[in-house]
């Protein structure tokens, strides 16, 4: 029994004081110092990363709620302005009311220059079934005239032949 007692012995106590000399390697001694500094300026890294994620987070919730309440608004307006809108436009469009998109102005003044251009057509070919006629007219009365010429011809070379032949 008595070498459990021996076992069952603390360790004597250590004296610790602000007169205690420690004997270490200074290698030891600057690795230790660094070592904490490296694991202050560590916790202090995490610290501020961690800082900036809870402030990155409030300025987005921040900014979420303002969007949802512009967007809100903004649903709100075009569901009962724009609806209303558009009421009228289907109302009075067919109607003439609104007045006429400028591409139908500008078909209307195509369709007015086509027109005039159809007209002028129109008069050429009128003037033209005219002439038509005229020619026939012309060309009847050149048969004539050349009838009339070859008895003419055939009176004067019976004048000249001494003969006195008469035209029937």
């Amino acid at each position: 029994m008595a070498e459990r007692r021996t076992e069952d012995r603390m360790p004597p106590a250590i004296n610790v004081s602000d007169q205690s000399a420690i004997s270490m390697p200074i290698r030891n001694l600057i690795s230790i110092v660094l070592a904490v500094g490296l694991g202050v300026w560590g916790y202090f890294g995490v610290i501020e990363r961690l800082n900036k994620l809870e402030t990155t987070e409030q300025l987005v919730k921040k900014d979420i709620t303002t969007g949802l309440a512009e967007l809100t608004k903004t649903i709100e307006t075009l569901a009962t302005g724009d609806v209303e809108k558009n009421n009228e436009f289907r109302i009075k469009w067919p109607r003439g009311e609104l007045g006429q998109p400028p591409a139908d102005g500008e078909q209307f003044m195509l369709i007015e220059h086509i027109s005039g251009q159809i007209d002028k057509i129109h008069t050429r070919i009128e003037q033209m079934l005219s002439n038509g006629v005229n020619i026939k007219r012309l060309q009847e009365d050149v048969r004539a005239l050349r009838i009339d010429v070859e008895k003419l011809k055939d009176q004067q070379r019976g004048l000249l032949n001494g003969g006195g032949h008469s035209i029937k």
